[in-house]
């Protein structure tokens, strides 16, 4: 696994899920969102780092495909990889995936860098780019 990879696990809990038992919609937002959040800080970047900094990052855009339901007391594994870094902009290819290996849920989502302060695009500082850059 290199640097742009990074595997969360994760169990479906009672408050994920609907009235049917499985994961509501919007939870699976969350999951990748907490794996990314999670990414940054095995390699370093915490939440309070980019707050000290004053660097955020904000979705710009989001595609996901719901491709089989996630039921309560499921473990699973959100596997998300960066797939394009760019001056601005990191795309991240986001899987949840159950114990057998069948992908459930995929997302494409896409971050812009900014300035906390300002609410404005920055370039990605080079402190974040040294530890989440791909080993090549």
């Amino acid at each position: 696994m290199n640097k742009s990879e990074f595997k969360w696990p994760i169990t479906i809990y009672y408050e994920d899920t609907d009235a049917g038992g499985v994961v509501y919609h919007s939870n699976y937002l969350k999951f990748f969102e907490r794996a990314r959040t999670e990414l940054f800080r095995h390699h370093g970047v915490s939440q309070q780092v980019l707050l000290e900094k004053s660097v955020g990052f904000v979705v710009k855009s989001l595609t996901i495909d719901f491709i089989q339901a996630a039921r309560l007391d499921e473990h699973l594994i959100v596997e998300t990889f960066i797939t394009e870094i760019k001056r601005v902009s990191l795309t991240f290819c986001q899987l949840l995936v159950n114990s057998e290996g069948k992908v459930l849920c995929k997302a494409t989502v896409k971050v812009a860098c900014i300035d906390n302060s300002k609410m404005k695009p920055i370039a990605i500082p080079s402190f974040i780019l040294s530890e989440i850059s791909c080993d090549r």
